[in-house]
């Protein structure tokens, strides 16, 4: 399944005609279809220098891994005994460019309009899809736990500009001004908070501070509103990518979050590095607002991409990258035969509760 952007952020349909904004939701009824028997959906935005087709081969590629790993150690992932059937969304932007310090600038500002409030139209679009989503999880009676025959998880996957594009938009589903299509986590519906389970961004082209100076509302803080992010987000960094490390030095006058990982943050943050097929990820590693993974030993790249443009950006599919997704889709349900657990907000705060909305409103 596709959903495709045009540059400014608006949905297009097959042969490349707009979507106009009152035909959002119908197209999405139309064109993005998941069955019942699917557990976990993912939303996949690609990153800088990505072909619509190399878009769809990398999602499907990772969500392989994932399946034929829980099916090959299912006593790794034993809160995934009752099944593991996972479904992605592709969305794919005009990300091409020269491999250039132009080049990567053009992108770069062309990712944070697409998203920028009164010019972009890429959030209007995610909100829409992602509570289409929301919606399509059926659940039964008021189980707490939103699993196989009972409901759907729901999981966030960023690339390089995908990460950046996508947390742009999410937190501009927090907005006031943001149309109500989401359904929303509150303390007085267990059985239906509208959550984003997990959000991982490989090789994040962004910069160390940007969840601070860029995504505050990613988190909550005080009384600000916030975006429906319950699970963890989980970033990824190898010293070996040159987009961040090289080009984003150049564009931006440092390193990037996919060379060096997170600097500042509103929440406190937790290090790890990416593990091994036989070490598991326990809980106290994931159970984090913001967690960096240090993955600069898998994620190299071949002696001739290193020294390419790009670097080691894009070498990302690897089995250890569906091990750290399969193990957040399994943490994600708790312990085996346990209730989802959910990431305490900062002093005690609860979500603050919204009407929920279908996404045909607005």
């Amino acid at each position: 399944m596709t959903v495709d952007l045009d540059e400014q952020g608006r949905l297009r349909a097959p042969g490349g005609r707009t979507v106009p904004g009152n035909r959002i939701a119908e197209h999405l009824a139309e064109h993005v279809r998941t069955p019942e028997r699917i557990t976990d959906l993912y939303v996949y935005v690609h990153g800088w220098q990505t072909a619509p087709a190399v878009a769809q081969r990398r999602a499907k590629a990772l969500l392989t891994r994932t399946r034929q790993l829980a099916a090959a150690h299912p006593d790794r992932y034993p809160q995934l005994s009752r099944g593991y059937r996972p479904a992605v969304v592709v969305v794919r932007w005009p990300s091409s460019s020269p491999p250039s310090l132009g080049g990567y600038r053009r992108i770069r500002d062309r990712a944070h309009a697409m998203s920028a409030p009164g010019q972009g139209h890429a959030p209007h679009v995610l909100a829409h899809l992602l509570g289409y989503l929301d919606a399509q999880r059926p659940v039964v009676g008021s189980a707490p736990v939103m699993t196989n025959r009972n409901g759907q998880y729901l999981h966030l996957v960023g690339h390089s500009f995908g990460g950046r594009f996508l947390c742009e938009a999410v937190q501009w589903a927090a907005a006031p001004e943001a149309p109500r299509v989401l359904g929303w986590s509150t303390p007085t519906t267990p059985g239906r908070a509208f959550t984003v389970d997990s959000m991982v961004i490989f090789q994040m082209a962004a910069p160390r501070d940007a969840f601070d100076r860029l995504f505050p509302a990613l988190f909550p803080s005080g009384a600000q509103s916030h975006a429906p992010l319950r699970g963890p987000l989980v970033l990824t960094h190898s010293r070996w990518d040159r987009a961040t490390g090289f080009w984003h030095l150049r564009a931006e006058g440092s390193a990037g979050i996919g060379h060096s990982g997170a600097g500042t943050a509103p929440v406190p943050q937790f290090h790890s590095r990416l593990l091994p097929l036989h070490e598991p990820y326990r809980l106290s590693t994931l159970d984090h607002r913001l967690v960096n993974v240090d993955a600069s030993e898998r994620f190299r790249g071949s002696a001739r991409t290193r020294l390419a443009p790009a670097g080691a950006h894009s070498d990302f599919d690897h089995p250890e990258s569906a091990h750290l997704l399969l193990s957040l889709a399994a943490l994600s349900r708790g312990s085996a035969g346990s209730q989802r657990p959910a990431i305490p907000h900062p002093a005690g705060r609860q979500p603050t509760p919204c009407r929920r909305r279908s996404p045909v409103d607005g």
